[in-house]
């Protein structure tokens, strides 16, 4: 009961924002299920809150069942992950993420895209 109660009290202390947060994607581009025109990429995701780069990762999926990591932009944000791809041919793309918050919590996700002409 004691235990209880002042695990409750805890709670109360912390700002309900941050509690039990995760870094959530905001906006992405490409977006979810855009056709992007051309064989080179830009990609950026806006998460809500700060990401500890060092435990934060995108990587390409393509069509074949091949995937490559991608190499992280520096930007003055710690909100955004940035990171290009090249040479890329057409047909369906899947964009997976994973991002540590700097409070603790881990997320990802996937975007699907096509590169089309």
């Amino acid at each position: 009961m004691l235990k209880s109660r002042a695990f409750s009290i805890l709670l109360l202390m912390c700002p309900s924002s941050q509690a039990f947060a995760h870094a959530s994607l905001l906006e992405a581009v490409p977006q979810p299920g855009a056709v992007v025109v051309g064989n080179n990429v830009s990609i950026e995701l806006r998460f809500d809150s700060r990401l500890d780069p060092r435990f934060s990762q995108m990587e390409l999926l393509k069509s074949n069942g091949d995937s490559a990591p991608l190499a992280l932009q520096a930007v003055d944000s710690q909100i955004i992950l940035k990171s290009k791809s090249s040479e890329l041919k057409e047909g369906p793309y899947v964009l997976r993420w994973r991002v540590l918050s700097v409070d603790g919590h881990a997320n990802q996700g996937e975007i699907k895209f096509r590169i089309g002409r």
